[in-house]
């Protein structure tokens, strides 16, 4: 499988300052991966359940350690669900949402 394309997992830390106010930092990491749109059926699946399905990510299953944000071309995108397609690789299923 050819995997060309760069795309950011983004994780979030959440932590209280000294006022007890809660402040989230992002750590960004580039993966080398393969994207693809979704299927149809999976389209049509998401939209069922409320979500906007628009990209799917292929990548080395090793290089996914549970973010639940990836970056691809600039924009952000929510990781809606995963999926172990072989052993070595996992798949990326993500939706644009406002306000990630």
């Amino acid at each position: 499988m050819d995997k060309s394309s760069v795309a950011f997992l983004i994780s979030q830390i959440h932590s209280t300052d000294t006022l007890n106010q809660e402040i989230s930092t992002e750590s960004k990491r580039k993966v080398f991966c393969s994207i693809t749109s979704v299927s149809a059926s999976e389209w049509f699946e998401a939209g069922r359940n409320g979500l906007q399905a628009e990209l799917r990510i292929t990548m080395f299953a090793f290089d996914y350690h549970g973010e639940k944000i990836a970056e691809v071309n600039g924009q952000r995108y929510s990781i809606y669900r995963t999926f172990r397609s072989k052993p070595d690789e996992i798949e990326l299923y993500l939706e644009k949402k406002a306000g990630i």
